[in-house]
């Protein structure tokens, strides 16, 4: 059977326009797979081999902070970090679980994981607040985060404590500054 040219030019036409709009997606959308890939991080926040990420999730919430006097000199005052506090979305935007107080990730389903800072690096944004390496203290499951590892805090955005705005007037009062980041959760692989 003979396809006409015009038809042929037409489905040419039209498989050349998806494929440069596949070409032109970012990354992310064109393979949404690879999300769960490691990022990449200074060489302080690379996690020990033997461990594969698990679950990446996007976080959209607040850093929680404290003006409280120094502890050096008691005629100073700073903020103080108390918690964070933020939604856990999926890549499609779904609400997956909540961060807070720990530091703990918790799911919808109830598992969660307790973590520990081990090391810390400037974010390339100077405004945000640093990314993070952390080691898991505890999980609870079954769910998502059981048998968490290690967790990766990267591509931070805001956060940061105020520069000003706590003096001896201001002790004891909180801020709440929004922020964004990555998390990237971890399991052993043995």
């Amino acid at each position: 059977m003979m396809v006409s040219s015009g038809r042929r030019r037409v489905a040419l036409t039209l498989s050349t326009m998806v494929l440069g709009v596949c070409v032109s997606l970012p990354p992310a959308l064109a393979t949404p797979a690879l999300d769960d890939r490691a990022p990449a991080v200074p060489a302080n926040l690379e996690v020990p081999e033997g461990n594969t990420v698990a679950f990446h999730a996007h976080a959209g919430g607040v850093q929680i902070y404290v003006c409280k006097p120094s502890a050096t000199d008691a005629t100073q005052f700073a903020w103080s970090f108390k918690a964070p506090k933020a939604k856990l979305f999926d890549a499609e935007g779904n609400v997956v679980g909540i961060h807070y107080v720990g530091p703990t990730w918790q799911s919808q389903s109830g598992s969660k994981v307790v973590g520990a800072v081990v090391q810390s690096a400037a974010a390339p944004d100077l405004d945000a607040i640093p990314w993070l390496l952390l080691q898991a203290k505890s999980t609870k499951g079954p769910g998502v985060f059981d048998r968490v590892t290690f967790v990766q805090r990267v591509n931070t955005g805001g956060g940061k404590a105020p520069a000003t705005g706590c003096d001896a007037a201001d002790v004891g009062r909180e801020v709440r500054v929004p922020y964004t980041a990555e998390y990237f959760f971890y399991r052993g692989t043995s």
